[in-house]
């Protein structure tokens, strides 16, 4: 966490500080305080977010060693309050323990938020990799039990040297991708949190249902203890029965399975009897209430962005241009860090066909460029933005330097890349950075 000073704080000190958010940790009791501490130091990057490690998970022999708390639950109380959950493997351990298997059932009601990394990535070949990448899937689709493909990042998330460097391009696109996501988090919170809230009241008002439900099916006199047994046992006949009396989705009643064990140990006599006042409140909270918060989503979300900026920054999340940044030296990022104009170096037949258009007064005229750009079959949207970004000084016609650099970001786009919104400064011919022209047009030197 960020601090002002650096630190560590107990786990049995960190529930008492009412400042953090840990005190209900407090019941999974000493066993796991004792093993639970927070590092705090000042950092820019947890300025915007919070990294909560959670603790290897055991397999073979050593999951038989009891670990002293509800580990399992411990998990859910994170993951219900996390906005990202990431699940790791190494490429070279792929094999998904007893524990492992009850975590991710732990966390199938949060699956939107999980992220699976397939790290170590470089310690085997590309052939041993697709195999792996192929068995993951294959195991998570039997334990997450869903017909969407869950999102895995491959990569290498250690600053040793690559084994294998054959896909160092894919380990770098990989690992991009998977910083944006955590980078936006914090301005995507509010949101997050409206959802959570939303599930959590849809799922108290089932829950209500479920309770007074078996309330009122639970005779008065004798034959309690039996009529109990066989209402927990038939439960998702309960779940069907509420389901098409009350319209109610069948994805929104509890786990059936947990939700067994906790009745085990309840009298369901006790259970209080169904308040429809309470059940409209919900309802109108829902329909109309919630409304109003998710239109004032875009400014909570514009305030984030003003204090914290629109993606978390600094450490790993710093894109600031260096020769190693993602995508430094390739497409429109190549030339950034040369001394020379890099479209110099492909101009020659771009000069020529520029003599040919019979150039006036040193320019060529819109149509001309026209006749020329179209050979290339690109859409005449992206023609239109190549032109926008090619034509510095915004006069309707193009000089040699403004014709070569088009047919550059012709190319760059022929190969594959982007259209950056902006022209990089390093892209600007040397002849127009330092006209006014070309500074109110937004090309500012670096």
């Amino acid at each position: 966490m960020n601090d002002s000073r650096s630190g560590i704080i107990p786990g049995n000190a960190l529930v008492m500080d009412y400042s953090k958010q840990f005190r209900p940790l407090s019941k999974f009791g000493n066993g796991f305080l004792n093993r639970f501490q927070c590092a705090h130091m000042p950092n820019g990057v947890l300025d915007g977010i919070t990294f909560i490690d959670t603790p290897g998970i055991l397999s073979g022999e050593k999951q038989r060693v009891d670990r002293g708390y509800d580990f399992s639950g411990v998990i859910e109380w994170f993951a219900e309050r996390a906005d990202r959950i990431i699940l790791l493997f190494d490429a070279h351990k792929l094999d998904i323990s007893d524990e492992f298997r009850r975590v991710i059932e732990v966390l199938k009601s949060n699956e939107d938020k999980i992220r699976i990394v397939l790290n170590k990535a470089d310690t085997i070949d590309s052939q041993q990799l697709m195999r792996v990448y192929g068995a993951l899937m294959w195991s998570l689709g039997k334990i997450l039990n869903t017909p969407e493909v869950a999102r895995v990042y491959i990569g290498s998330f250690w600053d040793r040297q690559l084994v294998f460097d054959t896909n160092r391009k894919l380990f770098e696109l990989e690992k991009m991708d998977l910083f944006r996501d955590l980078a936006t988090l914090p301005a995507n919170g509010t949101l997050r949190k409206l959802n959570d809230f939303i599930r959590r009241a849809r799922l108290a008002k089932v829950h209500a249902y479920v309770i007074s439900h078996l309330k009122k099916e639970m005779p008065t006199i004798v034959g309690k203890d039996a009529k109990k047994k066989e209402l927990i046992n038939n439960l998702s006949k309960v779940y069907d029965i509420i389901s098409r009396t009350q319209h109610i989705s069948i994805g929104d009643f509890p786990n059936i399975n947990r939700m067994q064990e906790s009745l085990e140990v309840h009298d369901f006599r006790t259970f209080p009897a169904l308040q429809p006042k309470l059940i409209k409140a919900v309802d109108e909270m829902l329909s109309s209430e919630v409304a109003k918060l998710v239109q004032m989503i875009p400014m909570e979300r514009d305030a984030i962005v003003e204090t914290h900026g629109p993606a978390v920054t600094g450490g790993a999340f710093d894109t600031s241009g260096t020769p190693f940044s993602f995508h430094a030296g390739e497409g429109f990022e190549e030339g950034r860090f040369e001394k020379d104009w890099i479209v110099d170096r492909f101009r020659e037949p771009w000069d020529k066909e520029f003599d040919k258009l019979n150039p006036v007064d040193g320019k060529i005229s819109g149509e001309a460029s026209r006749s020329h750009m179209v050979k290339s079959n690109l859409p005449y949207s992206a023609l239109k933005n190549i032109w926008i970004l090619g034509d510095i000084d915004r006069d309707g016609c193009l000089d040699a330097d403004e014709f070569a650099l088009v047919c550059y970001i012709m190319k760059l786009k022929l190969e594959g890349y982007e259209l950056p919104p902006t022209l990089p400064a390093h892209l600007v011919p040397p002849s127009k950075r330092s006209s006014e022209q070309a500074l109110r047009n937004g090309y500012h030197k670096e």
